[in-house]
């Protein structure tokens, strides 16, 4: 194995939850001020993951008092206490930049229920009509 690759995986967490774009999340984040550390807490919708493996940061995006506030945090990081997962949206982006430019209630995201999302049907989507039902639609 790479040396580097070694090193990585020995500084990486193991307690990182499943989380992705469009999710509601809470980060503990640790906060010096003077001599004393105390844990701050950053919710928001997660609108960018990116980097690999101890690389890896998600930006997280919250609306404080009408401004939009973005943080950057390395999620392998020991200032980042602990993140938790509040909820999941349904999205079809990879990146949500565009909720930069929305105002009040355009920033929401569908909640994700637990529903399982079914395919569309239609050119790509892998799913044909049955031939026999295409032919008793055709014209007499």
């Amino acid at each position: 194995m790479n040396i580097l690759r070694q090193v990585e995986l020995e500084h990486m967490k193991t307690t990182i939850p499943d989380f992705g774009v469009g999710d509601t999340v809470d980060v503990h984040y640790l906060i010096r001020e003077g001599d004393k550390e105390r844990v701050q807490l950053f919710t928001g919708i997660v609108i960018a993951l990116k980097g690999t493996g101890i690389r890896r940061a998600a930006t997280v995006r919250r609306i404080v008092a009408g401004e939009g506030v973005e943080r950057t945090f390395p999620l392998h990081s020991p200032r980042v206490a602990d993140i938790q997962v509040q909820g999941r949206g349904i999205i079809r982006r990879a990146k949500l930049y565009y909720l930069r430019d929305r105002e009040g209630k355009a920033t929401r995201l569908k909640p994700n229920l637990g529903r399982i999302q079914q395919p569309r049907s239609g050119k790509g989507s892998g799913i044909e009509k049955p031939k026999a039902a295409a032919a008793e639609g055709g014209s007499e």
